[in-house]
């Protein structure tokens, strides 16, 4: 089928399905257009929470669908790709989470949201790239174990000084290989131009920063801005939906190939083929999800 009839298709299932496609501000521009709803993994999870729908498609990777699941528990969840995998969430794991546990047994655990059920229903507490800081912050303990973004975790720990935090290892690679000289380079051809980047970048990036923020704060700032330019440090479809949303404004990416491989396992024929067959639904046993469903309740208290 063209685009046109795969669109045509989706839209007849979603009816005849009660289904309702979700879909990251990384995806293509296809399914950016395709989406009922369009955001950052939470609060796309959040969302789907309250829809009148029988079937969530979360057009994103593995951790997102599976956070849908967590606060939607008697929802069908869908993932387009079950080969759509967030790299950083692959490295933190369960037996070294608990290793660090083991070494700092005062420490609480802060896990961003991208990871995994099962490495959720081991930590305290959730976070997102937005209210990390506010997260920690509103923490009792002195002593944190930031999982698994070394980054984001930099980051807090610039914003939030009185805390010990013990960095995680992990990374996205797409915001890790943002490079200082990048944005300084782009600074020279733009000089009129904005620099948003998103927190999982470095800190000597993050310094040249007009403004930090999630992809969702992105969206917020660059329309309440009076600026006309941006230069965009995150994944390089986020200026796909900024272009198409803020057409008085002009936009560059950091970087081409700042690309998210497992954003991008997911098409037009994928969603169509979840929707027709049901398939990949997310599955997580029962005593895992009530445990992260904690963790990520236990974030909404911190702001």
């Amino acid at each position: 089928m063209d685009k046109a009839e795969l669109v045509k298709e989706i839209s007849k299932l979603k009816q005849e399905k009660n289904a309702v496609i979700l879909a990251h501000n990384y995806q293509t521009k296809q399914v950016q257009e395709i989406a009922d709803y369009l955001g950052d993994s939470l609060d796309l999870s959040r969302r789907a929470k309250e829809l009148d729908a029988d079937i969530l498609v979360f057009a994103g990777v593995q951790f997102m669908a599976e956070t849908a699941k967590i606060l939607s528990p008697f929802k069908k969840v869908l993932i387009p790709d079950k080969e759509a995998t967030c790299e950083m969430a692959d490295m933190a794991t369960v037996k070294d989470i608990l290793a660090l546990k083991k070494k700092y047994p005062d420490a609480s655990v802060v896990c961003y949201v991208n990871t995994y059920a099962d490495v959720k229903a081991i930590c305290d507490v959730c976070c997102t790239s937005r209210n990390a800081v506010s997260v920690v912050r509103g923490i009792k303990n002195k002593q944190i174990i930031f999982v698994p973004d070394k980054n984001l975790g930099a980051y807090v720990q610039a914003n939030v000084p009185e805390k010990d935090i013990i960095l995680y290892p992990g990374f996205c690679y797409v915001h890790n290989d943002i490079k200082k000289e990048q944005v300084i380079e782009a600074k020279k051809r733009h000089p009129e131009a904005l620099f948003v980047a998103h927190p999982e970048c470095s800190r000597e990036v993050l310094s040249l920063a007009d403004k930090v923020a999630s992809t969702n704060g992105m969206v917020k700032f660059v329309r309440e801005s009076r600026a006309k330019e941006f230069i965009i440090g995150t994944e390089v479809d986020m200026v796909t939906r900024l272009i198409r949303e803020n057409p008085d404004k002009t936009f560059y990416p950091i970087a081409n190939k700042s690309i998210c491989r497992g954003m991008k396992t997911i098409s037009l024929t994928d969603i169509y083929n979840s929707l027709l067959k049901e398939q990949y639904e997310i599955i997580i046993p029962e005593d895992i999800r009530i445990k992260a469903e904690k963790a990520l309740n236990e974030m909404i208290k911190y702001g």
